[in-house]
């Protein structure tokens, strides 16, 4: 080990004025960050979209569909009330009443000819309930909705699948762009 050149003070040579390196300019950046900028934009847009349009107008159908069906079942209690007040008014008391025979002045021979008479042997309140489950079936058949088409629910029934297709085709332009700039 020599001790040959022991000044310590710099020389100006190791010193040269060098320009400060230039800023790099940061386009890359600014662009990917303007894009995430922007579909973020637009997500808040679809949010509140979907909050004061979408979201109401779901509510108030179903509203009107509770309403309807409290409706349709205080008709079927009312229905069973008025039936079942009626059977308690109506009693059945079978009365005989007997025919006096009456005397015939010509000499006519007396055929028995059957009829079909019903006697009552049902119970009344068997009859009631027969009527009352009748009305319950006659309202529930009038009043049962039924599917007429699928339910309009979901992403691809809102906006719709080709619209789908075009935001992917769109997410691969904005990847291409991306490597493109970055090999820039």
């Amino acid at each position: 080990m020599s001790f040959e050149n022991l000044d310590l003070e710099p020389e100006m040579d190791d010193f040269e004025e060098s320009p400060p390196p230039e800023e790099s300019n940061n386009r890359t950046f600014l662009v990917a960050a303007g894009i995430l900028g922007g579909i973020a934009v637009l997500a808040l847009i679809c949010i509140a979209l979907y909050a004061l349009v979408l979201l109401p107008n779901q509510r108030n159908r179903q509203t009107a569909q509770v309403a309807t069906l409290n409706a349709q079942n205080t008709e079927v209690a009312q229905a069973i009330t008025q039936t079942s007040s009626a059977a308690k008014a109506i009693t059945f008391t079978p009365t005989v009443t007997s025919i006096p025979p009456t005397a015939t002045a010509s000499p006519t021979a007396v055929v028995a000819v059957p009829t079909n008479t019903q006697l009552p042997t049902q119970d009344p309140r068997t009859a009631t309930v027969a009527a009352l489950l009748t009305q319950a079936a006659q309202t529930t058949q009038t009043v049962m909705p039924t599917a007429t088409a699928l339910p309009d629910t979901g992403l691809a029934d809102d906006i719709g699948l080709p619209m789908m297709l075009g935001l992917a085709v769109l997410l691969i332009v904005v990847f291409f762009a991306a490597r493109r700039l970055r090999t820039v």
